[in-house]
């Protein structure tokens, strides 16, 4: 591959975010390249931006921003290959042209600081009287909690890596501990579940509601309450259903991750590629104008390239022209691409964008590819961190692709949609007596779509749901 087309494909495959980086690079680099200020007339635009292309007959619409740029590169020819030449990409696509309407792509989101757990403890650790070697030892029992807030050592290991001068009991070591489970967010430092629950129960007002109910259930019986054998724990504590359940909702108002509390990490920002919009009956695709590097050629640089000069400087200046020119042409290509792609997506999911997951359609890299006269491996790079933002919210592109499950009827039904319907009767399902895989697969199957336990057992853990019996309430 040339360095030309190799350098299309990586910009096809970034992010909106991983792309002005690029970007900002390529100008930190590249003198013939700069930014295009908002408002400003490029001094080699010959004539405004198209207007918006005519629908395409299937209800849904195109739209995109141009990029300020010359494509009249000499020497340099019109069709670049991305699979195999510019006109997979060309052909057929909507003209550029000033996306007009950019409501909910104004939306700025700002960092706020974060602190660690870690540095929350070692912060409590500096306000709390220690003597220098219950110090010590506290700081290496603050060094391995883990980011969920428990102790992921033993004393004894704590006890050991003292060593040296500091002669330390075990008893010193849990009395340290003690301490240190006093700290903030409640439940920190403890060494299993039980524990931490514990710590949180004894530290509630002595006058909260079966306070001491639930700390002995928790001290006896939590295997009981794991496993949602609600007789045997009104047997055991001598019970009734109601006040069995005002003890659980005790513990229930604990944390079982009390580290959780504490951000350890920055929070990471999704920018759409594109928006999806309904106007007057049909589907609008646009390309977000926010995450469209503006840059340009510079014309005065530009200017200064002398065709008949072969001096070291002037070859400089034809090289960097040269590089920029094939830039910004791997811009506007990825830009239509994405468009492209985009736009033959809403085609096939408009029943989702009206009605939902349930009504998602089953959709496959090859059917996309052979609509747009693409490869599979361009639909593959297009849709990877590429986000649509549509009136159901931001989905990455790949969001859209499933498999399919033969129905009854002898059409298709895509996993998507038979997820959300799992989803569905689990949260209409009666909480003392939840749907069992089999159940589930039974009452798909009344509704035409043929699909095994396995299969739905392999669906509800993709989407995090527990198991019918870890689902059962005490109603």
């Amino acid at each position: 591959m040339t360095p030309q087309l190799q350098q299309a494909i990586r910009l096809l495959q970034l992010s909106a975010l991983e792309l002005h980086t690029e970007v900002q690079e390529a100008l930190d680099s590249n003198m013939m390249l700069e930014v295009e200020e908002d408002g400003e007339v490029p001094e080699s635009a010959s004539e405004p931006p198209a207007a918006q292309q005519e629908g395409t007959g299937n209800g849904v619409d195109s739209q995109s921003q141009e990029p300020a740029l010359d494509m009249q590169p000499e020497g340099i020819p019109e069709d670049l290959p991305v699979d195999s030449a510019w006109e997979d990409i060309y052909d057929g696509l909507p003209t550029y042209a000033q996306a007009s309407d950019t409501e909910g792509g104004e939306l700025e989101n700002q960092r706020g600081s974060t602190t660690s757990l870690q540095d929350h403890l070692e912060w409590q650790l500096l306000l709390t009287p220690f003597s220098e070697t219950d110090h010590a030892v506290a700081t290496a029992i603050v060094d391995a909690i883990d980011e969920d807030g428990y102790l992921s050592v033993s004393l004894e290991d704590i006890q050991q890596s003292m060593g040296g001068e500091l002669e330390v009991e075990l008893d010193e070591v849990t009395a340290v501990l003690h301490r240190i489970q006093a700290f903030d967010p409640p439940g920190v430092g403890a060494r299993d579940l039980r524990e931490c629950l514990l710590i949180q129960l004894r530290q509630l007002d002595p006058r909260t509601p079966r306070r001491d109910a639930a700390i002995d259930l928790v001290e006896q019986h939590l295997e009981l309450l794991a496993g949602r054998d609600y007789t045997q724990l009104m047997r055991r504590m001598k019970l009734g259903r109601d006040e069995l359940r005002e003890v659980i909702g005790a513990i229930q108002g604990t944390n079982p991750r009390p580290g959780s509390q504490i951000s350890t990490s920055e929070p990471e920002f999704i920018v759409p590629d594109v928006f999806v919009r309904q106007r007057s009956g049909r589907w609008q695709v646009e390309l977000n104008p926010d995450a469209l590097p503006k840059v340009r050629i510079n014309p005065y640089y530009a200017s200064l390239v002398r065709r008949a000069d072969n001096s070291t400087d002037n070859n400089a200046l034809k090289s960097h022209l040269q590089e920029a020119r094939w830039f910004l042409k791997s811009l506007q290509s990825r830009s239509e691409t994405l468009l492209k792609v985009a736009t033959s997506i809403v085609e096939r999911q408009r029943a989702f964008l009206e009605h939902g997951d349930e009504a998602m359609k089953p959709m496959v890299l090859h059917d996309v590819a052979e609509a747009v006269g693409m490869h599979e491996s361009t639909i593959s790079r297009v849709t990877t961190r590429k986000y649509m933002h549509t009136p159901r919210g931001i989905y990455e592109l790949k969001y859209f692709f499933s498999s399919h499950v033969s129905t009854e009827g002898g059409g298709e039904a895509s996993s998507t949609a038979i997820r959300a319907l799992i989803k569905k009767l689990i949260a209409a399902e009666s909480p003392s007596k939840p749907l069992s895989d089999s159940k589930l697969a039974a009452i798909l199957s009344q509704e035409g779509i043929n699909v095994a336990r396995r299969t739905v057992a392999k669906y509800r853990e993709a989407m995090a749901i527990p198991s019918s019996n870890e689902r059962k309430r005490l109603t």
